[in-house]
C-alpha cells in the first residue's frame, strides 16, 4: 500500500523565499512531526547565462549572489519550520538548477512534497501554469499545496470519491491523515451529467439514480472502517459538479485538508492532471493533497 511506502520517508518542501513558502515550511514541519520523520527544505535557483554575464566575471558573481540569497531564504524557512515543530530534524539543500525536475526527483525518496500556492522565484506560478500541474501529475508521492487563510487544524479532512482506482488511493491517504490528526473524515461523492439532464431529465428515475450513487460511495468505503475504527466518517452524496461540491463542502465544514486523486475516471492515467484536481487546486479554501496511483508513480 502507498501508506506503507510513505511511512518513514521525509517530508520535502519547496522553498523560494516567498511568504507562501514559509507557510508551506511550517505546515510541512508539523506534518513531519506527526509522521515522526525528517523535513527536507529544497530550493533551486535557475538562471540562463547571457553574453552580458561573460564580461568581467559577472556570471560568477551573479551566481554567487543568487546562491547566497537562496541559502538565506532556505535558512529563514528552516527557522520558521523549527519554531512550528521543535525537535523535527531539518536538512537544507540549495541547487543550481530548475525546480520541477529537482522536486520530481526528490519525490521518489519522499513521503510527501509540500509547496506554497504563490511564489516569488523558482517556484513562481505553481498554481497558475503548467509547473504545478506537471508536478502534481508527475510526482512519485502525494503533493500538498498549502493555500487558504485558515490556520486552524481542528477541521475535518475532506476527500473526493468517484469510484475509480485513484480515488481509492486518495481515500487511503485521507483515512491515514484523519487518523494521524484525530479528526473526522468527510467522504464526498458528487455526480451529474448536465447533457443527459437537459435531454431526458423527465424520463429518469432520479430516486433510483441517487440510491445507486449512495451505493457507489458505500462500496468504496467498505473495509476502511475496520482499518481505521477511530476515524469518524461522514458521507455526502450530492448531484453537483465534483470540484464545486468539494470546494463547497470544504468551505462549509472548515476543512483543514482536501484530498483528491490526480485524475478521475475520465482522465488519461498518469499523463495529465484531471479537471477536478486542477480546479480544486485553484479554488480550495484550505491546503490540497493530490494523490497518484501506485501504478502511475511506479511508471516514472
Amino acid at each position: 500500500m502507498e501508506e506503507a511506502r510513505e511511512r518513514g520517508l521525509p517530508v520535502v518542501v519547496g522553498i523560494d523565499g516567498s511568504p507562501s513558502a514559509l507557510e508551506a515550511a511550517r505546515w510541512a514541519a508539523r506534518e513531519a512531526a506527526r509522521r515522526r520523520t525528517g523535513l527536507r527544505l529544497i530550493s533551486a535557483f535557475g538562471w540562463l547565462e547571457t553574453r552580458h554575464l561573460h564580461s568581467g566575471g559577472l556570471g560568477v558573481r551573479y551566481r554567487e549572489t543568487m546562491l547566497e540569497r537562496t541559502r538565506e531564504e532556505v535558512s529563514a524557512a528552516a527557522a520558521a519550520a523549527a519554531e512550528a515543530a521543535p525537535g523535527v530534524e531539518i536538512s537544507e539543500r540549495v541547487v543550481d538548477g530548475f525546480p520541477v525536475p529537482l522536486l520530481l526527483a526528490a519525490s521518489r525518496r519522499a513521503g510527501l512534497v509540500v509547496l506554497g500556492d504563490r511564489g516569488l522565484g523558482g517556484f513562481t506560478s505553481l498554481l497558475v501554469g503548467s509547473v504545478a500541474i506537471g508536478l502534481a501529475a508527475g510526482a512519485a508521492c502525494p503533493v500538498v499545496v498549502v493555500r487558504g487563510e485558515r490556520s486552524s487544524e481542528a477541521g475535518p479532512v475532506v476527500v473526493g470519491v468517484d469510484g475509480s482506482e485513484i480515488s481509492d488511493m486518495a481515500l487511503g491517504f485521507a483515512f491515514e491523515t484523519a487518523a494521524r490528526r484525530e479528526v473526522p473524515l468527510v467522504a464526498v461523492h458528487a455526480w451529474t451529467d448536465s447533457v443527459l439532464e437537459a435531454a431526458v431529465a423527465p424520463l429518469l428515475d432520479w430516486d433510483a439514480i441517487e440510491a445507486d450513487e449512495h451505493r457507489v460511495l458505500a462500496e468504496r468505503l467498505a473495509g476502511w472502517g475496520g482499518k481505521y475504527p477511530d476515524v469518524e466518517v461522514r458521507r455526502v452524496v450530492v448531484q453537483d459538479r465534483p470540484a464545486h461540491a468539494l470546494i463547497e463542502q470544504a468551505s462549509a465544514d472548515g476543512a483543514q485538508l482536501v484530498v483528491v486523486g490526480s485524475h478521475g475516471r475520465g482522465s488519461a492515467a498518469g499523463l495529465v492532471l484531471g479537471s477536478v484536481s486542477h480546479a480544486v487546486l485553484h479554488h480550495s479554501p484550505c491546503p490540497v493533497a493530490v494523490v497518484r496511483s501506485e501504478r502511475s508513480a511506479a511508471g516514472r
